[in-house]
């Protein structure tokens, strides 16, 4: 991973949330949020909540007398989340990278995190500190992407890419958000960092949009890969977005699209 590969700033988080959000994130996050609350966890933390759709989802299913703590590296990111979220008197929004962070040990009775264990420079290390913060036979709940030949729409949109820019292709997607798909380097890291119980399900989904411009635009300016292509020729954003259009297009047809999206769901005990 590129240090700019966290940088989720300018028009990204709205973009992000208005496009990518309901491509590929809200049907894991609804499965992260029912999976979150069958453990009745009182004290809460979310690491990595982007725009905040699986807070969105898991809100109101915790205990009215539950505390929520939602965290991102990234202030825009949270900013954004906070502004779409129903006022709360449970939640708390916090700032906190989860390499270091700011929190008691054993506080909470849950840790989740949807898609953004990849973005960890150091996995094992975060991990560890999940699971310090947790208490005793608590549970850490995450997702990550499988591989991205399992993920088609961003597949489409890596290899058209890879055509227009062939000397230097954009390899952000295949890169940091599809790049920590093997399973069993997932469970040595959570073993290493002291998890026991540790269970991971594959699980795939279908990824819907009306149109093949939508899942172009949300890959290319909903993510850090709008800042390869820009890095590559700032001119060509649109002219990049149009041909990954074009690509999907080619495969999926001209009208609604729907590709296959394929993710694992790890849990680890304290």
């Amino acid at each position: 991973m590129l240090e700019t590969d966290k940088l989720f700033a300018g028009s990204i988080p709205e973009n992000y949330d208005r496009y990518m959000v309901p491509l590929i994130f809200e049907p894991f996050a609804a499965d992260l949020a029912r999976r979150g609350a069958s453990f009745s966890p009182k004290a809460v933390l979310e690491v990595a909540a982007g725009t905040g759709v699986v807070t969105r989802a898991l809100a109101p299913e915790l205990s009215p007398h539950a505390s929520y703590v939602v965290t991102d590296l990234n202030q825009p990111m949270l900013d954004y989340a906070a502004s779409r979220q129903a006022r709360d008197s449970r939640i708390q929004w916090r700032q906190a990278d989860a390499m270091a962070l700011p929190f008691e040990d054993a506080a909470f009775d849950l840790v989740c995190c949807q898609f953004g264990a990849m973005f960890f420079p150091n996995r094992p290390s975060a991990y560890r500190e999940a699971r310090r913060v947790l208490k005793p036979g608590g549970h850490f709940l995450f997702n990550v992407w499988d591989r991205i030949e399992e993920n088609v729409f961003a597949d489409d949109v890596t290899n058209a890419l890879a055509r227009m820019f062939p000397n230097d292709p954009p390899r952000f997607l295949a890169r940091t958000p599809h790049g920590y798909h093997d399973t069993a380097l997932i469970r040595g890291d959570l073993e290493a960092a002291g998890f026991s119980g540790v269970a991971i399900e594959t699980r795939a989904e279908q990824s819907r949009a009306p149109s093949p411009r939508i899942p172009a635009v949300a890959y290319c300016q909903g993510t850090v890969l709008r800042t390869e292509i820009e890095g590559r020729d700032p001119g060509k954003l649109d002219a990049a977005t149009d041909y990954a259009a074009s690509a999907i297009a080619a495969r999926h047809g001209g009208g609604a699209v729907a590709a296959k999206i394929q993710a694992h769901v790890i849990v680890a005990v304290a």
